[in-house]
């Protein structure tokens, strides 16, 4: 081969010497060797051979590489990436072209942290021609659904992170779609149950069932709404997500999920047995029943604190044994997580640990006071219009 790319640089017409390259190109590819796939490619990337014909080149090599055998593609790829970073400023479509190539083939092999790292390794940012916002915000949520497929929360977030910034501009329907389904997913690997709750139920709320060229069935949707379920049910108890549920509950479509039942439950701060917990946790993905430093998993502590919900709602006071009891935990968790509660206005009590009891306190008393508040102010405006009656004063209806 080096006299052959010899002959090729005494070529003084470029054209003619393009040509002549591009068939020596053509029989190593063919050939899948990756030694003369090297030498070419330190060959062309030399001072020997004008920008202009190494770009060329390059731009040929790119577009035909993935026709050779995939492990020699991915070496020989990673070999010219390489080779070409210390002046990637020079060859940047032709890297670009490179990286997606090598994307592609480690996503068919669902190599998906790869698949995102080649795609990652693009700059964005760059001014070159076919890199628009448009193209910024695809590749920003193509990589984050790559690293959301190996649950990689963290690096999933930068990407999606950038995208916030132009996805607000974009008119692009199943773009804007994806980017909203990777939120709700990073949010659930998170574990922020309660935030995620909500986008996936916006999800579900689609009426289009065609958005650009991707249609949207029925499963997506009701797969949406069960995730939102599920994650509102892993939620920390207490107000906030009391309203979702009670938002879910109505929504007549739940009923027809397979984890309707456990739903209503929850929502009727019924006391949940270990029977349904264990149906409900075969439905849950590894990270919702990840192990927490207290050495409680996830849905542990989700069903513990309903549980411990319910019962202030059953019990004006119960001692800690009692409670650890009914919550299947030792007494001084039971008491611990009551405190938090408390603490974090999520339940309403106060702890005597002199007597080792928890009391509960009823908001019904405080919706009674607001009930006769609003009688009293509805009391007072009658007062006032019958004494404007009286005078002889007309009553705007």
């Amino acid at each position: 081969m080096e006299n052959a790319l010899a002959n090729v640089i005494a070529i003084t017409d470029q054209r003619q010497k393009v040509e002549q390259y591009k068939l020596i190109l053509s029989s190593i590819l063919a050939s899948n060797d990756i030694v003369q796939a090297c030498k070419f490619i330190d060959h062309i990337l030399s001072d020997d051979v004008p920008l202009v014909v190494s770009r060329q080149l390059l731009q040929s090599f790119a577009q035909d590489l993935e026709n050779v055998e995939s492990e020699v593609q991915k070496e020989i790829a990673h070999y010219t990436l390489s080779l070409i970073q210390p002046r990637v400023v020079s060859f940047e479509e032709q890297v670009l072209v490179i990286r997606e190539k090598l994307s592609e083939l480690y996503e068919s092999e669902q190599e998906w942290s790869k698949a995102a790292q080649m795609l990652s390794g693009i700059d964005l940012d760059s001014g070159m021609r076919g890199i628009d916002d448009a193209y910024r915000l695809a590749k920003c949520v193509h990589i984050a659904r790559l690293y959301l497929e190996d649950d990689d929360a963290v690096k999933a977030e930068a990407f999606i992170n950038k995208a916030s910034f132009l996805v607000s501009n974009s008119h692009h329907e199943a773009l804007n779609l994806q980017y909203q389904v990777c939120y709700a997913r990073i949010l659930d690997l998170k574990r922020k149950f309660l935030e995620a709750a909500l986008r996936y139920y916006n999800i579900s709320q689609i009426e289009k069932r065609q958005i650009g060229d991707e249609e949207i069935d029925e499963a997506a949707l009701e797969q949406a709404l069960a995730a939102a379920i599920t994650c509102t049910i892993l939620a920390a108890a207490g107000p906030q997500r009391s309203r979702v549920l009670a938002t879910l509950y109505k929504d007549e479509r739940c009923s027809k999920l397979k984890i309707y039942p456990i739903l209503q439950k929850v929502y009727l701060e019924r006391i949940l047995r270990k029977p349904e917990i264990d149906a409900f946790s075969e439905e849950l993905k590894p990270h919702q029943k990840a192990l927490l430093p207290d050495n409680f998993t996830v849905l542990d502590r989700a069903m513990i604190e309903h549980n411990l919900l319910s019962a202030s709602k059953l019990y004006k006071n119960i001692s800690f044994d009692e409670l650890g009891t009914l919550l299947g935990i030792p007494p001084h968790k039971a008491e611990k997580m009551a405190s938090r509660m408390i603490l974090e206005d999520r339940m309403k009590g106060s702890i005597d640990q002199v007597e080792a009891m928890i009391h509960f306190e009823d908001d019904t008393e405080e919706l009674q006071q607001w009930d006769q508040q609003i009688v009293g102010v509805c009391q007072a405006l009658n007062d006032i219009l019958d004494g404007m009656a009286k005078k002889g004063f007309a009553i705007p209806v």
